[in-house]
């Protein structure tokens, strides 16, 4: 397949963007590259010959059409967006132009392309979202593809406002649509402002390793090679207008999470002290949900996929790669927000 992915040089869409071009497929990386993406994720495959780069912004509509005619791509595959709560909550504008206005733009583009190119069966628009639409879990259950939305965060309710249009723009207009909602992701060349490389990066600077509340929130972690592959998966052979979860079936509270890392860091690159001492408790975060966890029964009995990396496995990786990659989040170490704890001017 021709893929246009949008947010391709960011975290989960770089991944994407590296497995699609490994699996053979030919891939439009669209990013408007902000501060959360950059082009040396995509290093190794900006050689090949099945990969280009369009550096656009997803709300210029004029643009994206141009890319859309110069490209003629098979599918869309729709992952630009803000994506970090705690920014959201110091300036939720941004999030609103992005991940609602943005789709818009993208499914207003995606259907004169597709109506120009005379309505295509095969076409594609995949729609990457969240589980934090669902809202917050207690300590028992689940989220399947039937639980009502109840997004608590900026974040969340633009991304649940997204997923509508896209329901919408296939029911009204029958634009070939198909939805994923995934569980929290981790892996390489992760931006270094989620708790995971935030953990990493602190405990090797030796500063205080920060953990929200009394650390017991819980989630549902998905590595993002993992997911990559399903939504590859998705993107062909998924139902029409059917959306589904992504989970990665490794659910951990955050502190269990942070004990984890700290234990794999003593291990790999011990310091003068257990790294687990420099575990800080910090105030909580306003509206921090305290609990998600995805069924993934859906994907998994429909087209066959399942994780195939244990938190475990996945963690060791992670670590591993940061500790290989000094250069990749040194030279992100400047720019806006990393280093410091956003979410507290609410």
């Amino acid at each position: 397949m021709k893929l246009l992915v949008t947010g391709g040089a960011g975290f989960i869409g770089s991944a994407v963007v590296r497995r699609a071009i490994h699996a053979g497929h030919s891939v439009v990386n669209l990013d408007k590259l902000t501060y959360a993406g950059s082009l040396s994720n995509v290093a190794e495959v900006s050689g090949s010959p099945n990969y280009a780069f369009e550096q656009a912004d997803i709300c210029d509509r004029p643009r994206i059409d141009a890319i859309l005619a110069k490209h003629q791509p098979d599918a869309i595959m729709h992952l630009a967006a803000e994506s970090h709560v705690d920014r959201s909550i110091d300036g939720p504008d941004t999030f609103i132009q992005t991940n609602i206005n943005g789709t818009y733009v993208m499914l207003e583009a995606a259907r004169a392309y597709w109506v120009a190119k005379g309505r295509p069966a095969d076409f594609r628009f995949h729609h990457i979202s969240t589980d934090e639409v669902f809202g917050s879990l207690g300590p028992t259950g689940k989220f399947t593809e039937d639980t009502p939305y109840d997004p608590r965060s900026p974040y969340s309710a633009s991304k649940a406002a997204s997923d509508h249009l896209v329901r919408a723009w296939h029911e009204t207009y029958g634009l070939p649509v198909v939805l994923t909602n995934c569980s929290n992701n981790y892996g390489p060349y992760h931006f270094p402002e989620k708790l995971i490389p935030v953990v990493i990066l602190k405990a090797l600077a030796g500063a205080p390793i920060p953990i929200y509340g009394k650390g017991d929130n819980v989630r549902d972690w998905l590595f993002v090679e993992d997911h990559a592959d399903a939504l590859l998966l998705v993107v062909q052979k998924g139902e029409l207008g059917r959306s589904y979860n992504i989970g990665g079936e490794n659910e951990a509270s955050n502190l269990d999470l942070v004990t984890k890392i700290c234990a794999i860091l003593d291990e790999k690159r011990p310091g003068n002290a257990p790294y687990a001492e420099q575990i800080t408790f910090v105030a909580d975060r306003p509206g921090h949900d305290q609990r998600y966890a995805i069924d993934p029964g859906r994907i998994r009995e429909e087209l066959g996929w399942r994780p195939s990396v244990t938190i475990d496995e996945g963690l060791e990786k992670t670590v591993q790669w940061f500790l290989d990659h000094e250069d990749w989040w040194r030279a992100l170490q400047d720019r806006d927000g990393v280093g410091k704890r956003l979410g507290t001017n609410s």
